[in-house]
């Protein structure tokens, strides 16, 4: 019988605790202290994870003593619990000197910390069941806002905990500077995800994890079409995986503009169905190369925030992981819960995406309308105050990009097909305009930026 099996066969009694796993990492510790570093990484034991108290107490000491750069046994560990009045919760010298003595074998101190760790997940499962339980006895949510709750519960036991944990400055400066090796390091050298348009990243930085980024135009500016593209990327980039829910475009609208730009058909020509015998190859191909392109499509034209909310969680439970979260648009979202000024609830919105972007660690990107305001000034050029009238949408985004074409206001504009995408708000500081061009595909294309300031 190997070690996993014979821990859990002695634990079985407590179906949701190990004493003896529990005793047994500690031991294999206390007999060989690099076991310390394997459990810690390799298995991401914690000292909440032990049921005992002592023992928990034990293991934070041992942790500390590797944080000091001191070597950890029997006599230091007592030391180190009894300089935090600790040690006689345990039972004294004698009852650290014993753990030792639980161990089977010390090379198995992995399958001891799994079992610690596993049973810790599974008090952890039972404590949601009985909080979802409670939420329904006390009947504080109902309907759809019960189902949103009870998976937050869930959803918050697959990161183990660490979400919303304190955490060490350093360890936050080390992470993020491993991020930042690994964008130096890559094709693009960028700590967030390319959109496709360099002028953008330059100023952007890439998409990045957390953040929400507010895309807002007037009508026909070409927002969608946009953010569409830069979903397209990002999922072609390394297979990363995207939810695109479309409050304005069908699944059907959705795919003709994709195939018109991998294709190169006219898309008025794929809208009206008038396909020529030459243009099937290419309509083909272009539909076999989307299978390596992972974009989830959600058509839902009465979408509310927590039914996104669900499906994101769903998908990201499903794949490990999104990379990236595209609304389009926000304004047409609906309230669960009408306040009764859509000001309010657009701000509800944007709130709650935000959450999003923080809870499932990825950008999110929502599509949004511009007021009317712009269309009365002679510089027709979008500026926040454009957006303020959309709830507190300014106020809770990351960035803000406006969208803005010659074209649009001026026929005669010697720009046709030029966008400038302005950065208006940036929690970088980075603040300047990019350029696209869109051609007869529907597709943007990068241009020259002018700068950032």
């Amino acid at each position: 019988m190997n070690a996993t099996n014979t821990m859990q066969h002695a634990g079985s009694a407590a179906a949701l605790f190990s004493v003896e796993a529990e005793k047994s990492v500690l031991g294999a510790v206390l007999l060989d202290q690099r076991h310390l570093a394997s459990v810690v990484v390799d298995e991401q034991l914690r000292a909440e994870h032990f049921y005992y108290d002592a023992h928990a107490s034990v293991f934070s000491a041992m942790l500390a003593l590797q944080d000091a750069g001191r070597h950890i046994d029997h006599l230091t560990v007592c030391e180190e619990l009894r300089a935090r009045g600790r040690l006689d919760l345990l039972g004294g010298p004698g009852a650290v000197e014993e753990l030792a003595a639980w161990v089977p074998a010390a090379g198995h101190a992995r399958d001891y910390a799994r079992i610690v760790r596993d049973t810790a997940q599974m008090r952890a499962l039972q404590r949601a069941s009985y909080e979802i339980q409670a939420l329904i006895t006390e009947r504080r949510h109902a309907g759809e806002a019960l189902l949103d709750e009870a998976e937050r519960i869930i959803f918050a036991l697959r990161a183990d905990g660490a979400r919303g944990r304190a955490r060490m400055l350093e360890d936050a400066v080390a992470d993020e500077l491993d991020r930042l090796q690994h964008a130096a390091a890559g094709e693009h050298g960028l700590p967030g995800l390319p959109s496709g348009l360099p002028d953008l990243d330059r100023l952007l930085g890439g998409l990045q994890a957390g953040r929400l980024y507010v895309l807002a135009g007037r009508p026909a500016m070409g927002k969608s079409l946009l953010a569409l593209q830069i979903a397209r990327h990002v999922a072609a980039r390394g297979g990363q995986r995207v939810l695109f829910a479309s409050l304005e475009m069908s699944d059907a609208e959705t795919a003709q503009r994709h195939l018109a730009a991998e294709s190169g058909v006219n898309p008025e020509q794929l809208h009206l169905g008038q396909i020529r015998v030459g243009d099937w190859p290419a309509l083909v191909d272009a539909a076999a190369r989307t299978s390596t392109i992972p974009v989830h499509l959600l058509d839902d034209g009465d979408l509310s925030l927590m039914r996104l909310r669900a499906q994101a969680r769903q998908l990201a439970i499903r794949h490990d992981r999104l990379a990236l979260v595209v609304v389009d648009y926000l304004q047409l979202m609906r309230s669960e819960r009408p306040s009764g000024s859509r000001v309010e609830d657009v701000s509800e919105f944007s709130r709650g995406l935000k959450r999003l972007a923080r809870e499932l660690a990825c950008p999110v990107i929502a599509v949004a309308q511009l007021s009317r305001a712009v269309e009365s000034r002679p510089d027709k050029r979008p500026v926040l105050s454009d957006l303020r009238e959309s709830g507190q949408i300014e106020a809770d985004a990351d960035c803000v990009l406006m969208l803005y074409r010659d074209d649009y206001y001026n026929p005669d504009s010697d720009r046709p097909g030029q966008l400038d995408i302005i950065v208006r708000k940036n929690r970088q500081g980075r603040l300047g305009t990019a350029t696209a061009h869109i051609d007869a595909r529907l597709r943007f294309l990068p241009g020259t930026g002018r700068g950032d300031a």
